[in-house]
């Protein structure tokens, strides 16, 4: 199985099987550069087996829509330690944290949880997609009192991540994806968790298919720092007046990082043995263009119809937990463990 970006794009396979009669589906992601790229269509796929052209009338190709097989969460971690709450910066922070629960919150279910000094999180908004959950446990976040004014901030990162996971291993849907987004205005003081073990959890594989994003501010933000946490992306606000614009920064990424995975859907014209299938995809919007492609291997062994095959039919995955196949230079990519099918 391999992944390409020669033409721009950056085709990352995360899932694919086959099924009697005759279906296939690929589950995938398609950058370019640092963004997601999304709005393709069934059409921007050219589909090859064995380097021979599937017709698309032969294929009768479809792009499924991706909730049928996943599900994603974006967990909102914000700074509520003493420097926050006693400067006045509350308000502004809980008007931007709603602004972006309301746009992110449209494709997927969002938690927000808050931190301070202490060693475990303080639940704001356990993971939901009521817009009503969401607004009204951010307004109590307008009064909050730390009970411990200093900066967990390594912790909260840790035990942000073990939420996120725990919530999402929750669902049935066998493709999980997980995004956090950390709000801070400082650096860690609470020592309670070192910057090399936050390093640790965070390189974790069970986080592999996690983005994680960092909001920062203040002059005297180590952009350092923030980026260490913000492996996905950051944003720093030199004042508070800058927060409603970094968070709506962010809250584009994690909007663009969701519609970046497509479900590719198709009949395979396969009826025996191993096959080699090539996807290239295209993407012009503008005067801006390029392509990218994946390959994976099915076995046909058995296809055919009766019955005919329907390209519409929801995927059916051998999988314990997906591993996202990126471009390493060289061509490889990462083998998927098999292990339960999920239908």
């Amino acid at each position: 199985m391999t992944v390409g970006c020669a033409g721009g794009l950056d085709v990352q396979h995360v899932n694919s099987a086959a099924d009697k009669p005759n279906n296939v589906w690929v589950f995938f992601k398609v950058k370019k550069g640092d963004e997601g790229v999304g709005s393709l269509t069934a059409n921007d796929f050219t589909i090859y087996e064995d380097d021979k052209k599937v017709s698309q009338h032969e294929s009768q190709q479809v792009i499924l829509n991706p909730e049928v097989a996943a599900v994603n969460y974006t967990l909102l971690l914000v700074d509520m330690s003493g420097s926050i709450t006693e400067s006045g910066q509350a308000d502004t922070l809980v008007d931007a944290a709603k602004s972006f629960s309301e746009k992110v919150g449209k494709s997927q279910k969002v938690g927000v949880y808050a931190f301070d000094g202490s060693e475990k999180l303080h639940s704001v908004v356990t993971f939901t997609e009521a817009k009503g959950s969401v607004e009204g446990g951010l307004e109590g976040l307008r009064k909050f009192k730390p009970k411990d004014p200093s900066t967990n901030l390594h912790g909260a990162v840790v035990e942000g991540l073990r939420t996120l996971r725990t919530e999402l291993d929750k669902e049935k849907k066998p493709l999980k994806f997980g995004t956090l987004v950390v709000f801070t205005d400082g650096t860690d003081q609470a020592a309670r968790v070192s910057a090399e073990d936050m390093g640790k959890e965070m390189d974790d594989e069970q986080y592999e298919l996690f983005e994680i994003y960092a909001i920062g501010v203040g002059a005297e933000m180590d952009e350092g720092q923030l980026s260490n946490i913000g492996r996905d992306g950051t944003e720093l606000a030199a004042d508070h007046a800058k927060i409603q614009e970094a968070f709506d920064k962010i809250a584009a990424k994690v909007e663009n990082h969701t519609k970046s995975f497509y479900l590719l859907s198709y009949c395979t014209p396969a009826r025996a043995g191993t096959h080699q299938v090539r996807i290239e995809a295209k993407y012009k919007k503008g005067e801006e263009e390029g392509s990218g492609s994946l390959e994976y291997e099915f076995d046909a062994e058995g296809f055919g119809p009766p019955p005919k095959c329907d390209p519409k039919k929801k995927p059916k995955f051998d999988l314990k937990r997906p591993k996202l196949d990126k471009d390493d230079g060289s061509g490889g990519s990462a083998d998927v463990e098999a292990s339960i099918t999920v239908k």
